[in-house]
């Protein structure tokens, strides 16, 4: 059973874990668990689903408590689909925003194309995009795994080497006090993100491209709709002198544009400079109400290899891409999916190790085919500056509006629901 207690402080075996959560898998099953080092929605929803299946887990995380990361708050169709088997989507649907649609407009001219995800009905529970933050569908996650078994979580530990044997995987890792421990399992799960610790034990490469923006995400109480009333809640509106991407959440819109990559972060988040670009985009005689503001750099790079005897890459750790698609998060979340089946059917003994094999082959080609393909194609749209190119790609996408088949064909793509139907044909 899982031990949790409120005590303000505790030493669990030699590393200090955070006093709000902990857990205990029984000494017997220590070495026959499944060690995931990374605490974020991917690193949770694999925990979670392994858990279910009665596989021991120890969750390790960095950071104290539960990441809040802000950047992701995207749930396409499917991944709400997956997510159903937790009971968690009405929570997320009452503290999150229904999109319908989203659209590409033009800053000039307005609406170019409006894609209505409702063409979908048929194809799954959630024919829309859901806007909720990520860290809210990780807290419902995190409060499920305290009322199951044999779930171990350690919070304030840093992974720093995987080391495997034919049987076994080890993670050595370290408390704040510098204390250390050897954690031994059947498997190690990284999902510890772009400079993953797992990765970088097992030699992997993370091949592709920064992109030359720095991306500025502001969150901002102004609502948009004002100025553009016939705005969608998720909208990529082309310029060709500065784009950028307008997303409403609950309560706050979300603001993002590409900065100059040879700026500093604090001259990028500037008040002053924050302030005169989003008076650029909509010009108000007061001044924007900042709630949250972000400078990052975006890179295009997928992990050469996900799988490593025992060792497993998935989510930011196996692929990152920009977000102009919102791709990325349920990407991982279908990476957790994919990997917790195939690992459970090895524990059960329905498959060997060489199985897991697959799952590299069918989630790579995902991360290659189709998220970048589309995050790319969606940011040579916003960048493009030729008139005639401009013009062309604008007409492509009011074509395939127009069009009932080439535009349903769109949404099933853009959705991520073709990509895991294809996947079922990768051997």
């Amino acid at each position: 059973m899982i031990v949790w207690t409120n005590k303000v402080s505790i030493k669990h075996g030699s590393s200090r874990v955070n006093p709000r959560q902990i857990g205990q898998v029984t000494m017997s099953k220590a070495e026959e668990r499944v060690i995931v080092v990374g605490a974020g929605p991917v690193g949770l929803v694999a925990t979670t689903l392994l858990a279910e299946a009665g596989i021991p887990v120890t969750l390790v995380e960095i950071s104290t408590d539960l990441p809040r990361d802000l950047r992701a708050s995207t749930f396409h169709p499917p991944t709400l689909d997956m997510l159903e088997r937790f009971g968690v989507v009405p929570d997320m649907i009452s503290q999150g925003l229904i999109c319908p649609t989203w659209q590409f407009r033009d800053r000039e001219h307005g609406v170019v194309a409006t894609f209505e995800l409702g063409l979908l009905s048929g194809d799954t529970n959630h024919p829309y995009r859901l806007q909720c933050e990520q860290w809210r569908l990780s807290e419902m996650l995190f409060a499920r795994l305290q009322r199951m078994a044999d779930v171990e979580v350690r919070f304030g530990v840093r992974a720093l080497g995987v080391t495997q044997s034919a049987d076994h995987a080890t993670v050595e890792i370290e408390a704040a006090d510098g204390s250390r421990e050897s954690l031994k399992g059947r498997f190690v799960v990284g999902s510890d993100g772009l400079k993953s610790a797992v990765r970088s034990a097992i030699g992997v490469e993370m091949e592709g491209q920064t992109i030359p923006e720095i991306f500025l995400t502001l969150s901002t109480t102004y609502d948009y709709r004002e100025a553009m009333p016939d705005l969608s809640n998720i909208s990529y509106i082309s310029d060709p002198k500065e784009w950028f991407v307008l997303i409403r959440t609950k309560s706050l819109w979300r603001v993002l544009i590409p900065s100059d990559p040879t700026m500093s972060d604090a001259d990028i988040t500037d008040p002053v400079r924050m302030e005169a670009r989003l008076q650029n985009i909509v010009p108000r005689s007061v001044p924007y109400e900042v709630r949250h503001k972000t400078a990052y750099r975006v890179h295009e790079r997928v992990a050469s290899a996900y799988v490593s005897g025992r060792v497993l890459l998935a989510g930011d750790a196996a692929h990152v891409n920009n977000p102009l698609g919102g791709m990325g998060l349920n990407g991982g979340i279908h990476d957790a999916f994919n990997l917790a089946e195939k690992l459970i059917a090895v524990f059960r003994g329905e498959a060997d190790l060489a199985s897991l094999s697959r799952y590299e082959r069918q989630r790579r080609k995902v991360a290659l085919d189709v998220v970048q393909q589309t995050t790319l194609r969606n940011r040579s749209i916003l960048n493009s500056t030729d008139p005639a190119v401009r013009l062309a790609y604008q007409n492509d996408l009011r074509q395939t509006v127009a069009d009932p088949v080439r535009h349903k064909d769109y949404v099933l793509r853009t959705s991520m629901i073709q990509s895991l139907r294809d996947l079922k044909s990768v051997a």
